[in-house]
């Protein structure tokens, strides 16, 4: 965003219009994302060829049918040797060329979906009827659904309200403000699964509260700024993870996961586990970047702008009276809300749940939102529904187990490796990996499946690694691309790629050490990690 000077003498950085989305400006793409975009396309093709027709790997033509899942194993029985070598080659050659591609932004992601999809159908992967209705997944209805539930709050402003309310009341320093966008945070989360979503309904409140301590971006960035938008950031992807339902790639490292162990993972589960991680994350990183990475000044803990906290009690009163309309939309999720947390006593899945919350804030006269006023990104479920497919593609080839067999065997990994050694570089590539790809879904995808073949292999159950990789899916805020929040941050302009890399990669490091804490104490504890862990 333009600093404060090239905004013109009518511009008012206290008012909140002035921070619409629509109002953004566009980000030109730096040199090198220019020269991504070029090479992506002829690179993925090239790569897509050789890996089909040219490029031989043993692994793939020398299959061990004793390893395959019962799935792959039938259609290994039925196909015959050379025809199931032959769809793992194609699958290799799909995975390869859709990552490229949707790593380089050569196409839009959507489209990379689409390509994706039917290439699978035409090499023989999958069936249509396998590879189509994945976008009717039940996480994909889960999606929709959240949509419809997230547009109900923000339809009738009692998001927007609640989030105005909490910074007025509690909101009295610069430290209470920050904290205060914690726990704002942690309850959008429960109730709005998508993180942009709530990154649109905070970016207008949080560029009041960095104006009126002085900061307005550009020349005018303070160190104040910097913390309240990088610890939003932060706060906005940790809270998602801090539930089940806080994003799709929660949900689909849930469905993996309950797919390879045949046992359910309630919302109640995910949340005793990643509550506190996710809590201890955020407070830890205001503790780091208020402190160390960027200390607040003296002058910069104070309102530089006489009466600007009474702006923001201005736009909560400008509201009016607390409605009906917004005590139904509460009233609907608050009830979704109860029922997801209950799930483990009435077994309702979450989607069967979120679709009664839908249909009834859809209801005429009863509910809250009209068809037409919900905020659907059906590009963004399109994407979703070629990272299923690939998913399904995996299960049908088990091309991820076989993978990991060979590359564990061939770095000399034997039967006897300590767990510990398979914990940390499993956590640590997992939550690194963040740092060059885009997508929360296409990570999960990849490395979740990792993490089950990896245990199934050695002979640990496979929520002893794959659970623990789940739970570092939402560490998407180092770099601008690494997420739709993090590039939809950066456009405020009150903060470099230097300083949200530092921040962000520190932050990143300490949550490894959590993890691997976590893996010797409190998993061990809850009976997610064995035993015999070997980190003593």
């Amino acid at each position: 965003m333009e600093n404060m000077e090239n905004k013109g003498k009518n511009f008012d950085p206290l008012d909140m219009s002035q921070y619409n989305l629509n109002r953004m400006p566009k980000r030109e793409p730096t040199t090198f994302e220019m020269w991504m975009v070029r090479i992506g396309g002829p690179l993925a093709i090239l790569l897509f060829i050789l890996l089909n027709f040219f490029i031989e790997l043993p692994f793939l033509h020398n299959i061990d049918p004793t390893m395959l899942s019962k799935k792959a194993k039938a259609i290994y029985d039925t196909v015959g040797p050379e025809v199931f070598a032959a769809k793992n080659i194609s699958m290799l050659a799909v995975f390869v060329a859709a990552v490229i591609l949707w790593i380089t932004e050569a196409i839009p992601n959507y489209l990379t979906s689409m390509i994706l999809i039917i290439t699978l159908v035409l090499t023989g992967v999958l069936s249509e009827v396998d590879a189509y209705h994945q976008l009717g997944h039940k996480i994909m209805w889960l999606n929709i659904l959240s949509f419809v539930l997230a547009s109900m709050l923000v339809k009738t402003g009692a998001a927007k309200r609640f989030a105005l309310w909490f910074i007025v009341k509690f909101g009295k320093n610069a430290s209470s403000i920050i904290i205060s966008f914690i726990v704002i945070n942690l309850i959008l989360s429960a109730f709005i699964s998508a993180t942009t979503a709530k990154a649109a309904i905070l970016l207008p409140i949080f560029m009041v509260v960095a104006a009126v301590y002085g900061a307005t971006g550009g020349k005018s960035r303070n160190n104040f700024g910097r913390n309240v938008v990088l610890q939003n950031l932060l706060q906005i992807n940790m809270a998602a993870g801090a539930y089940v339902t806080g994003s799709g790639a929660n949900l689909l490292a849930a469905a993996l996961i309950v797919g390879a162990t045949g046992s359910d993972i309630f919302f109640t589960d995910w949340m005793i586990v990643a509550f506190p991680i996710a809590t201890a994350i955020m407070i830890i990183g205001w503790v780091v970047g208020t402190r160390f990475v960027f200390p607040l000044s003296p002058e910069e803990k104070k309102p530089q702008i006489e009466g600007g906290m009474q702006r923001l009690k201005d736009e909560l009163q400008k509201m009016g009276k607390f409605n009906f309309e917004e005590f139904k939309s509460i009233a609907i999720f608050v009830t979704v809300l109860l029922f997801w947390v209950t799930d483990r006593w009435h077994g309702v899945s979450p989607t069967a749940i979120a679709f009664v919350g839908a249909v009834v804030a859809l209801t005429p006269n009863i509910g809250v939102v009209k068809w037409n006023e919900v905020d659907i990104p059906w590009h963004l479920l399109l994407f979703s529904a070629g990272a299923y497919t690939l998913g399904a593609g995996f299960k049908t080839t088990d091309f991820p187990a076989l993978a990991v067999d060979a590359v564990f065997t061939a770095m000399g990994f034997g039967n006897d490796t300590p767990f510990w050694i398979l914990y940390l570089i499993l956590t640590g590539t997992m939550l690194f990996s963040a740092l060059v790809f885009q997508s929360k879904t296409m990570r999960t995808l990849i490395f979740v499946p990792i993490a089950i073949g990896v245990a199934q292999k050695f002979g640990h159950p496979i929520m002893s690694l794959a659970f623990p990789v789940a739970l570092l899916i939402e560490h998407v805020y180092v770099l601008p691309f690494n997420s739709k929040p993090a590039l939809l941050l950066y456009l405020t302009d009150h903060y470099s790629w230097s300083d949200t890399f530092k921040f962000g990669f520190i932050m990143m490091c300490i949550a490894w050490a959590i993890s691997i804490l976590m893996g010797m104490t409190f998993f061990r504890f809850m009976g997610i990690t064995p035993n015999g862990l070997g980190f003593f």
